[in-house]
């Protein structure tokens, strides 16, 4: 078996989907995150891959981070830049956070939080939100990096997160 580099030997860096080497790392790690459990534990469609970087590119607040070991790509933090009126402030939300099998448990899911977090402070941003399934074992992850359930008011709950597929 091959030995995973450590943590220290991860590097991250911003996407630049202009650049092809970006782009496919961008396309393979998203593909791979879909295959996963926690992901849609399926293939993304191949319309969907051809479409997927020109779709990323044009939308005005695609952010990505890679995780590189070595020459290889194994993970990816892609956030959108939103907004909170309650703050009149930006946010940043965490759409994907994956880091392929062989390196999970080496501290590359800490470093592409921490890269998010550095970026968002340096934007002013008043927060960082990403959804989370219930049962994803990253919960531990999150949890240790100060993520937790939205709570604005006690009285009234904890926030839900609802979808309506259209």
């Amino acid at each position: 078996m091959e030995e995973v580099p450590r943590v220290d030997e991860v590097r991250i860096v911003q996407a630049d989907l202009s650049d092809p080497v970006h782009a496919e790392a961008v396309r393979e790690l998203t593909s791979a995150y879909s295959m996963d459990e926690m992901g849609n534990g399926k293939p993304l469609p191949a319309d969907v891959l051809e479409r997927l970087i020109p779709a990323l590119r044009a939308h005005p607040t695609t952010v990505i981070f890679l995780a590189y070991s070595g020459p290889q790509a194994v993970g990816i933090a892609t956030c959108f830049i939103g907004f909170s009126t309650f703050a009149a402030r930006e946010l940043i939300n965490i759409h994907d956070l994956a880091v392929l099998g062989t390196h999970r448990g080496r501290g590359v899911g800490r470093a592409l939080l921490k890269a998010v977090e550095d970026y968002a402070r340096r934007r002013g941003c008043v927060k960082v939100t990403l959804e989370v399934l219930e049962n994803n074992p990253a919960r531990t992850l999150y949890e240790a990096a100060g993520f937790k359930q939205m709570d604005y008011n006690t009285a009234a709950g904890s926030a839900l997160f609802y979808t309506k597929k259209l």
